[in-house]
């Protein structure tokens, strides 16, 4: 029977099928302080062990400071609760644990792809909604609810509603300006906010197939503000080439089994999936966000629409936009490069090579922070922290950081930011800030330039 990639591993996942319901059995449990305090103690207040901590790994990201010295006392009281709660409860129950301290650390999105823990084939689920970043690989990746966690953690199981299948096909060969995040905003500025609700979606086409597998995870990464909680892309070489040789990748021969046991993982045929849309990149530009989600999108060089409801109102309003302004009139004051969208060392080498040799504008202060202590690493040693210091801009400690705010990295009120993030929402980075969202090359291009420009 032919299957798309996606029902594929469903399928081999299903234990048992009960009132239009799936239970699913899980093959990895990533976990962070925020959603995982309630879980642990559930299962303390009902006596129950953590089914299968081997398969369970936790990181800290979301609260972590972002500036070295602030790393051993953090100030934030909630902060500080929540991640001695994570070392706490990963000691008790024997979870291997990412901390502040270890070189594997980093934003739980980041570090999956990163150590080989994620994997084609497998399910994958973590409380954070962008968990559908992992499916770039070839996996099944999805958010989950506290209580979901708690689940996991006692059975290795959850019950799902299977969701339909939606294939996205990207087409042509993008300009050299153009990156997988300018695609995702371009495909959810032209189809809303909610097109992917209810439904899984893979990725495919000739663009996906020359894509980087970096850039595939930046494109899975956003799916959910589609309003998709799965993106998936189908494993290929290039899957292959980048997990091979990871730390908690199969070895040597292992590793021939693994391959021939994936090798069916791909969607028999297009006409399976039970909507399809078709996006041609051939003549895209770089996109720009002008309004409170990632919908209120539009090319470089467009004019922000006309109010056509309140919602528009109020998001003109909020970001002190008019209709009729282009992307170049918006006062940026602010740059922020980073987040599991785009932290990876792929998008630190692009921002890099903007700013060589360059001088970031006076008006604009730059942050750059890493996705991850390997990134991190990384940048050093090939000299790209050296490129963002002489270009004036602040390297960081890996974390979450302005993405989310939840720690002390926010945006001031009503300060403009160009930002490499995945949310644009009223006050996601900072109590009143102003987000805008774009790719590592034009958020590099806006600090030296001092506004949305490609110079």
């Amino acid at each position: 029977m032919q299957k798309t990639l996606f029902d594929k591993i469903w399928d081999k996942h299903v234990i048992v099928t009960k009132d239009d319901k799936d239970l699913l059995y899980i093959d990895l449990h990533l976990i962070h302080e925020v959603t995982s305090p309630q879980a642990f103690e559930g299962l303390r207040l009902k006596n129950r062990k953590l089914r299968r901590p081997d398969r369970t790994f936790a990181t800290m990201d979301h609260n972590t400071p972002t500036i070295a010295a602030h790393r051993d006392v953090i100030s934030d009281p909630l902060s500080a609760e929540q991640l001695k709660s994570l070392a706490d409860n990963c000691a008790e129950f024997g979870v291997t644990l990412f901390d502040m301290e270890s070189e594997y650390n980093g934003i739980v999105h980041m570090i999956g792809p990163e150590l080989g823990l994620s994997l084609p084939g497998k399910t994958i689920v973590c409380g954070d909604s962008h968990t559908a970043t992992h499916g770039a690989l070839g996996a099944l990746a999805f958010g989950i609810g506290t209580s979901e966690v708690e689940d996991v953690f006692a059975t290795q199981c959850m019950w799902q509603t299977k969701p339909k299948t939606m294939g996205v096909k990207i087409t042509g060969k993008p300009a050299d300006n153009v990156f997988a995040k300018d695609i995702i905003l371009k495909l959810i500025a032209e189809n809303g906010v909610s097109f992917g609700t209810g439904y899984a979606i893979e990725y495919y086409g000739d663009t996906i197939e020359n894509m980087p597998v970096e850039e595939r995870l930046s494109l899975c990464n956003m799916s959910i503000e589609g309003g998709a909680k799965f993106g998936i892309i189908k494993p290929d070489q290039k899957t292959l080439d980048y997990i091979e040789g990871r730390l908690y990748t199969p070895q040597g021969e292992e590793f021939e089994i693994f391959k021939e046991s994936i090798s069916d993982l791909y969607t028999d045929d297009e006409s399976l999936f039970d909507k399809i849309i078709i996006l041609d990149v051939t003549d895209l530009k770089p996109q720009v966000s002008y309004g409170t989600n990632p919908a209120m999108t539009v090319d470089i060089d467009s004019k922000f629409p006309e109010i056509k409801s309140p919602e528009d109102q109020t998001a003109y309003e909020y970001m002190g936009l008019k209709p009729g302004m282009k992307a170049a009139d918006i006062p940026i004051e602010f740059v922020f490069i980073g987040s599991c969208t785009n932290g990876r060392i792929t998008d630190l080498r692009i921002a890099a090579e903007v700013m060589r040799n360059k001088t970031i504008a006076d008006n604009i202060t730059c942050v750059v922070v890493p996705g991850s202590m390997q990134v991190l690493q990384q940048a050093e040693q090939e000299g790209l922290v050296d490129i963002f210091e002489e270009a004036g801009c602040e390297m960081r400690m890996p974390g979450c950081s302005y993405c989310l705010a939840m720690n002390e990295d926010r945006i001031a009120p009503e300060t403009h930011c160009a930002s490499t993030s995945n949310r644009n929402f009223e006050g996601r980075q900072g109590e009143r800030s102003r987000t805008h969202l774009m790719s590592p090359y034009l958020a590099a291009k806006t600090a030296i330039e001092g506004r949305i420009s490609l110079g």
